[in-house]
C-alpha cells in the first residue's frame, strides 16, 4: 500500500509539474499575428508560431536586433535584473539562430532581421528557492521539487523579417517554471526567467529555421562570443554543489540598458 501510494504521489507531482502554461495575449510588438498556430503538443510551454517556408529557405544572413522590454513587463523587478533578462534572451536567441543562419554584427540590405521582446517576467521567490535547494540537498536526483508559489516565469515574442522588412516567421512563447522538474531554484529574483531564456531561444531557432535546414557547426570566430561562453563549467559545479542556479556563474550578464520598443 505504501509503495502504491508513493507511486501515485510521484505521478501526481510529475503531472502537476508538467501542466502547460496558459497562452500569453499578443502585446502588439510583432508586425503581424495572423496565422499563428500551435506547432504541436507542448507539456510545459505555450507556443504559437508561423513560418513562410519558401521565404525562410532563401534567407542565409541574419542580424539579431537587441531584445526590448514591453512596457509593464517585470514590474517589481529591478532595472538591473530586467536588463539581465534582456541580455540573456539575446544570448540564447543568438546561440540558436547561429546554428541555422549566418549571424552578422550589423544590419545589411540583403540580410534578414530577428526582433524579440520580453512580454512578461514573473519573479522567483527567494525564500521558497532556498527551501527547495535545502530539500534537494537531502533528496538528490535529476528531478527537483519546488515550493508552490515560489516559481517564476517568462513570456516573449520574436519575429524574423526578410530583407524586404516583411514578416517571414513569428513566435509567441510563454512558460512558467515547474514545481516538479529540472528548473533549478535560485536566489536571484529573475533566476527562473533567466533559465527559461534557453528554451525560448531553442523555440525561436526551430520556429525560424526552414524544415530542411539542419543545425550547423558554430562559425569561428563565434558570432555570439560577446554574450559569453556557450557552456559554463562553473555554473554546472555550483548547481551540483548547492542545488541553486547562480546567474553570474552561468554566464548571464547584467545590463543597465532596457529599451522600450517602437511598435510598428
Amino acid at each position: 500500500m505504501t509503495r502504491t501510494f508513493s507511486l501515485l504521489t510521484a505521478t501526481s507531482l510529475i503531472a502537476l509539474g508538467a501542466c502547460q502554461t496558459a497562452p500569453e495575449r499578443p502585446s502588439g510588438f510583432l508586425q503581424s499575428y495572423e496565422g499563428l498556430a500551435a506547432p504541436g503538443q507542448s507539456l510545459r510551454a505555450s507556443v504559437l508560431q508561423r513560418r513562410d517556408d519558401d521565404s525562410a529557405a532563401r534567407i542565409e544572413r541574419v542580424y539579431i536586433a537587441p531584445s526590448v522590454l514591453i512596457a509593464g513587463a517585470g514590474e517589481g523587478v529591478s532595472e538591473i535584473d530586467r536588463g539581465r533578462v534582456l541580455r540573456e534572451v539575446d544570448r540564447q536567441v543568438c546561440y540558436e539562430v547561429s546554428e541555422r543562419f549566418t549571424v552578422i554584427a550589423e544590419p545589411a540590405a540583403d540580410a534578414a532581421t530577428v526582433r524579440a521582446a520580453v512580454v512578461r517576467i514573473d519573479a522567483t521567490g527567494q525564500a521558497g528557492s532556498l527551501a527547495s535547494a535545502t530539500a534537494g540537498f537531502f533528496i538528490p536526483g535529476p528531478i527537483g521539487v519546488r515550493v508552490p508559489g515560489a516559481t517564476g516565469g517568462l513570456a516573449a515574442e520574436a519575429e524574423l523579417l526578410g530583407p524586404d522588412a516583411r514578416q517571414v516567421a513569428a513566435i509567441l512563447w510563454a512558460r512558467h517554471a515547474t514545481v516538479v522538474g529540472t528548473d533549478s531554484p535560485s536566489l536571484s529574483r529573475v533566476g527562473d526567467a533567466l533559465q527559461l531564456a534557453e528554451p525560448f531561444g531553442d523555440a525561436v531557432g526551430d520556429a525560424f529555421s526552414p524544415p530542411d535546414r539542419t543545425p550547423r557547426a558554430i562559425a569561428q570566430p563565434d558570432p555570439c562570443a560577446a554574450f559569453g561562453p556557450r557552456f559554463s563549467p562553473a555554473g554546472l559545479i555550483a548547481g551540483f554543489a548547492t542545488g541553486l542556479y547562480v546567474p553570474e556563474l552561468e554566464g548571464a550578464k547584467a545590463s543597465q540598458e532596457t529599451t522600450e520598443p517602437k511598435l510598428p
